[in-house]
């Protein structure tokens, strides 16, 4: 019998899970068949360079179609929508697939219309974001024109692709004006609905104090109800007003259009509901999903898609086979978190462990919530170990899905 496993989505998740199942089964075993509405893999960590010149919107897109292996079959075509009950995938062109397995790794989309005035007057001008290559494209020319007044970054809400992205580009504003010789002409203001300037305690009270000793405000507990681009404000539910001359806003993000037309595939926000340690669907059994697709407890970073991916091909594995499956995902996740003048920082954390200081992989390995060179290093060779090793879906000695606890200290630890 011949497996029919078809896969939505040819990002990060969707071309790494492919091209392991495509070592895993011969042609004879399964047929794999990858759908996207696009033939432009953008590789998205490059998107945050782009506004500050640190890279060229050419260097980080590549064809969907050349990232996989041979005999993958792809389609380029929205998605009409999943008929889970009857095995069926439907394409706005028509064409439908049917399926044994279906992989969903459609990843999130932005939904910048559900914020009031958003993209009303001043969007694109005076009220960017990088989290598209239009945008950030945009937001390079409008930072490279800025002659000094107030730069805001706003995060509409949780949670978002990549959430120490908006750190880092405050970061990385801090050492662009200060390159310019005009950082004290520029005040930065860093607002965020979440209470502190990130999820994690531990990480969280590092990066607040990195925001204050660099001179960027910090505002919490601000959920934006409205961007007035013209008069140049951001304007909270309950009224609090932050005034900008340029805004950089991370939109509401959701799911995928489609999984809202697939009858029980997602949930209100067209998340797909998964087994945070399975990677299983909550509705079919056979339906996998990974990724920002899904609503699993975990950054929706491409680390996470990484690790995932180890687990999810293992049980379509075991799935096919009538065997059960491995749960032995744990939310590992790691970051690198770009803070200017050629550093970096390091967090690796899981579902029930905060970021912790000490080193990564183990303990002689890369520095944790500390700023380094090295990590600045790492976080460049990320791109080249993104397209030729990520993707092609191979195996990185000495690094699994699973969290390493090797090289890490408690925070009681670091008490004299």
């Amino acid at each position: 019998m011949t497996h029919r496993i078809v896969i939505l989505g040819a990002g990060t998740g969707g071309t790494l899970a492919a091209n392991r199942l495509r070592r895993e089964y011969s042609t004879d075993e399964a047929t794999i068949t990858v759908v996207d509405q696009d033939d432009v893999h953008v590789y998205q960590p490059g998107l945050l360079f782009v506004p500050f010149a640190l890279a060229r919107p050419d260097d980080i897109v590549r064809p969907r179609q050349d990232q996989l292996h041979d005999h993958i079959e792809y389609i380029q075509s929205p998605i009409e929508a999943v008929e889970p009950d009857a095995d069926r995938v439907h394409l706005t062109d028509g064409t439908v697939l049917d399926f044994d397995v279906l992989v969903v790794a459609t990843g999130a989309a932005l939904l910048p219309e559900e914020t009031e005035g958003l993209t009303g007057p001043g969007w694109g001008e005076k009220v960017h974001t990088f989290y598209t290559l239009e945008g950030a494209t945009a937001l390079r020319d409008s930072l490279a024109a800025f002659d000094g007044g107030r730069l805001v970054i706003n995060v509409v809400d949780m949670p978002i692709k990549c959430p120490v992205a908006p750190l880092e580009f405050a970061f990385l504003a801090d050492w662009f004006f200060t390159d310019r010789k005009m950082r004290d002409s520029v005040d930065i203001t860093y607002v965020t609905p979440l209470d502190a300037a990130f999820t994690k305690p531990v990480a969280a009270k590092r990066l607040g104090g990195m925001l204050a000793e660099r001179g960027i405000d910090l505002v919490t507990e601000f959920n934006t109800g409205e961007v007035d681009g013209e008069g140049g404000r951001l304007v909270s539910y309950d009224e609090r007003e932050v005034p900008f001359d340029v805004a950089v806003v991370i939109p509401l993000h959701g799911g995928q259009p489609y999984v809202g037309r697939s009858p029980g595939l997602g949930d209100a926000l067209d998340f797909v509901p998964t087994d945070p340690h399975t990677l299983q669907s909550q509705s079919r059994p056979n339906v996998f999903a990974l990724g920002d697709a899904t609503n699993v407890p975990a950054s929706k970073a491409g680390s996470v898609t990484h690790f995932e991916g180890d687990v999810l091909v293992e049980n379509v594995s075991r799935f096919i086979a009538g065997e059960e499956l491995d749960a032995s995902y744990d939310g590992h996740a790691n970051c690198f978190i770009e803070t200017g003048f050629g550093k970096a920082m390091l967090i690796d954390f899981n579902y029930d462990t905060e970021p912790l200081p000490g080193h990564f992989p183990s303990k002689v390995g890369m520095p944790l919530l500390k700023e380094s060179r090295a990590n600045h290093l790492g976080k460049l060779m990320f791109q080249w170990f993104y397209w030729h090793a990520l993707l092609p879906g191979r195996d990185i000695p000495g690094i699994g899905p699973d969290m390493p606890t090797t090289g890490k200290r408690s925070p009681e630890s670091e008490s004299p």
